[in-house]
């Protein structure tokens, strides 16, 4: 299981800055979409989704970081950035 979570955190990983840099376009596969993928329910669909949101968090503050955003469009940028990659 660990493997498995560890996989399908490298994957979000990849997809993020993707969805960073080319905001108009959507993610090619959000948390929710692998989650659907592998079928998970219950205790493991919870876990897997809040590990995936934790990872897109820590990606999406690096990438207002690098684009030297502060304040409200730090917030802004973050919240959409999260949202795409979670697939809220």
């Amino acid at each position: 299981m660990r493997a498995l979570a560890a996989a399908t955190t490298v994957l979000c990983l990849i997809a993020l800055p993707a969805a960073a840099q080319a905001p108009a376009q959507a993610p090619a596969t959000s948390c929710k979409a692998h989650a659907a993928e592998k079928k998970l329910a219950g205790a493991a669909l919870n876990s897997f989704m809040k590990k995936c949101e934790t990872d897109a968090q820590a990606s999406c503050d690096a990438a207002a970081a690098e684009k030297k955003l502060a304040g409200a469009a730090k917030t802004s940028f973050t919240k959409k950035c999260v949202g795409d990659a979670v697939g809220h």
